[in-house]
């Protein structure tokens, strides 16, 4: 495992042909915001205690903005982050125009505070970018130090931004100022250990999330087939490996979504196309993965993509690519359990990610072949999901980010 200095940089990886390689390898085998408490003595710190905070606004009425991720550099693809209201009651959607200035944003996270949208820039000399969103003006761009960076989470505390380089499977460090902007990576940390299986064509960190506790950064590697926890320094932005957490090989993690109880979180297998049921320890960071289970697409190709789980912790869903589903689940003995309920028609092609608004009324999914945004409504009661209306049009769309 290394950390700092230059990350190794993917052989001419692209992520986005991983659906292909991805169905080769299946064949030859057989994302937010915690509730930790932001330390006082820095400047984001203030910047948050004087800012509108998301929880508050989830009871506000009225158009409540979405941002539509995409990649500029695809065929058809869009020309920058999509710009979007949705009504919270209705569930439609209603498109206000582009951001341009950002490249290949294929995934998409906001402050805390709820100011500064953060996109990474998916390409082989990665990036990440802010944007402050009240005069939608780009702050600049930093190196992630990596290829393909394809996932990215804001710290609860504010202060660090945290991004995982799928083609050179490592995870950075960029500090957050008082402005939102950020500065020079403060660290890098390459999977090197254990070694990827023969299917897997390397280390590829799918993605970096803090643990609700807010005491350990998780780091999920498709390539070798396994979860990485790390201790943040919050002062000077180093991680520290804390433990690990093996799945059976050919797995393939994708997305790890902890349940609000904080004990226990659900993972997504996209190259065995599984799900497992993961025990968390806050004080040690451990992880334990249960055994495998059914995404609910037992025919054809399936390749899941990312959990999504209501603020009240009775169900999960899972974004199904190839089934084009979603799976809903009853989450049962207080996060411990997931018992499948069914699928649910996504009503669009290869829904990529999928993201509940802050009330978990609604949940949206952006499907990338069919390029729409598909919304549905959620009953509370029983998990089911109602088709809110006609898919959105999204060019090539990879990430909704329903605020």
């Amino acid at each position: 495992m290394g950390s700092g200095g230059q990350g190794v940089r993917g052989a001419g990886w692209s992520r986005r042909g991983v659906v292909g390689a991805l169905g080769a390898a299946a064949s030859s085998v057989a994302l937010a915001a915690c509730g930790a408490e932001r330390e006082s003595d820095g400047p984001a710190a203030a910047r948050t205690a004087a800012g509108p905070s998301r929880r508050a606004d989830r009871t506000a009425s009225g158009p409540r903005p979405v941002y539509l991720g995409t990649y500029t550099s695809a065929s058809g693809g869009g020309s920058g982050i999509g710009l979007a209201v949705y009504d919270a009651g209705t569930g439609r959607i209603t498109g206000r125009g582009t951001l341009t200035g950002v490249p290949d944003p294929s995934y998409l996270a906001v402050h805390p505070d709820g100011r500064t949208l953060y996109a990474v820039d998916e390409r082989e000399d990665g990036a990440v970018s802010a944007v402050h969103l009240a005069d939608r003006r780009v702050l600049g761009s930093r190196s992630t130090g990596g290829a393909a960076p394809c996932h990215l989470s804001v710290h609860p505390s504010g202060r660090w931004l945290l991004s995982a380089n799928y083609g050179s499977g490592s995870v950075a460090v960029h500090p957050i100022d008082a402005s939102g902007a950020l500065g020079e990576r403060a660290d890098l940390v390459t999977h090197t250990s254990p070694a990827p299986g023969p299917a897997q064509q390397g280390p590829h960190a799918h993605q970096v999330v803090t643990s609700p506790d807010g005491g350990h950064v998780l780091a999920v590697d498709l390539g070798t087939d396994t979860v990485y926890t790390y201790r943040l320094d919050p002062r000077t932005g180093q991680l520290t490996e804390a433990a690990r957490a093996a799945t059976r090989p050919g797995t393939g993690p994708r997305h790890l979504t902890f349940h609000p109880g904080g004990r226990h979180a659900y993972l997504a297998g996209e190259v065995g196309n599984t799900v497992m049921v993961c025990g968390y320890d806050p004080e040690s960071g451990r992880l334990t993965v249960g055994a495998p289970q059914s995404t609910g697409a037992e025919s054809g190709t399936n390749y899941p993509a990312q959990f999504a789980v209501t603020s009240d912790g009775r169900f999960a869903f899972l974004a199904n690519r190839g089934h084009n589903s979603v799976a809903r689940f009853a989450v049962e003995a207080a996060g411990a359990r997931l018992r499948l309920l069914g699928t649910t028609d996504v009503e669009g092609d290869f829904p990529r990610q999928i993201a509940l608004s802050p009330d978990s009324r609604l949940l949206f999914a952006a499907n990338q072949k069919s390029g729409t945004v598909s919304v549905f409504h959620v009953d509370g009661r029983t998990g089911d999901l109602r088709l809110a209306g006609a898919p959105f049009p999204s060019p090539v769309a990879v990430c909704a980010l329903p605020l």
